[in-house]
């Protein structure tokens, strides 16, 4: 007979699926939009070449073109992710390529009101940095939150500051801090992203990391593993000093995840510890085509084998 866990269900961890179906009674799937924003430390407000890790093309789907407008972008998702998930019944639009907050009130109330107003659209995800945030905007957004599933998710990417300054951030780890606690405090759902395998950063870094995460005020937390991608400046990194680099395998990362996982806060949810990228972006530290689904499986046999679930060591402090 299955055991039933703290979030009501009978998975090892605090999962984005049943969150949903828990929340609205029915499977939710998001559908990404790139509404052509960039970033301060592309455009030279604070730097440029962004980060040395990204190239937005991996995770964007060839529908996602800012030419086109928010709601042929949606249509086309919507689309899109109905011949793969025929359950879905409701979408959210999901603002995913580069700083989504990263332009004047004025302009981000037209794109968010536009993305609201599609019929079967039942929230927003509003991925940004958490410098690119301020009080009349997240005020802007707990007041689109009365009505609809309103989040924003930040990427952090660490909690040290020595790793990000090296790739190239733009931020420290206090700035995200205090952005994830300004949207907390306003009723808006926050999440935040992270990377596991940074350059100079250890196993050991890796799960001290967690109490970190822990005392944060989110809701929904990513994770994923380092993957290098072409025409990166971390390409041209891993070229001159690849012994910088961690390249685990499959089986090495999960077990890892599964330490992480048993120390994460129980009430977290977690929307994703792995990625998968089209093969045509992969340089280095790169799995080949294993299928988001595929890692799943594995992490939840593993956790299986383990009797291992999440939070089962997390400590309150």
């Amino acid at each position: 007979m299955p055991v039933m866990y703290a979030w009501g269900d009978d998975r090892r961890y605090n999962s984005y699926a049943n969150h949903f179906r828990r929340m609205v009674g029915s499977r939710v799937q998001k559908v990404a939009v790139n509404a052509g924003f960039t970033c301060p430390n592309r455009d030279g407000s604070l730097s440029t070449g962004g980060c040395t890790f990204c190239n937005n093309g991996a995770f964007t789907p060839s529908y996602c073109q800012p030419q086109k407008s928010i709601t042929r972008q949606i249509d086309e998702g919507i689309e899109f992710h109905r011949r793969r998930y025929r359950s879905a019944e409701r979408f959210l639009a999901y603002f995913q390529s580069f700083s989504n907050t990263y332009a004047p009130l004025d302009h981000l109330r037209r794109l968010y009101d536009e993305a609201l107003s599609h019929p079967l659209v039942a929230g927003i995800v509003v991925g940004t940095r958490p410098d690119c945030v301020d009080e009349p905007m997240l005020n802007y957004f707990a007041s689109l939150a009365r009505d609809h599933y309103v989040a924003l998710e930040y990427g952090i990417e660490s909690t040290f500051d020595a790793t990000l300054r090296a790739v190239n951030r733009g931020h420290d780890f206090a700035a995200a801090q205090r952005a994830v606690a300004m949207t907390a405090e306003r009723g808006v759902h926050v999440g935040a992203h992270f990377i596991l395998g940074l350059p100079g950063e250890s196993d050991e870094m890796l799960m001290a990391q967690t109490e970190r995460i822990n005392a944060l005020p989110l809701n929904t937390v990513k994770f994923h593993q380092l993957q290098i991608f072409r025409d990166t400046p971390m390409a041209h990194e891993y070229d001159l000093h690849p012994e910088r680099f961690r390249s685990w395998s499959i089986g090495e990362y999960i077990d890892l995840f599964v330490e992480i996982l048993r120390r994460l806060r129980p009430d977290l949810v977690v929307e994703r510890f792995a990625s998968e990228a089209p093969p045509r972006y992969h340089y280095a530290c790169n799995w080949g085509l294993v299928r988001n689904q595929t890692l799943w499986s594995m992490l939840e046999k593993r956790l299986c084998e383990l009797d291992a679930w999440q939070g089962e060591k997390f400590v309150h402090l």
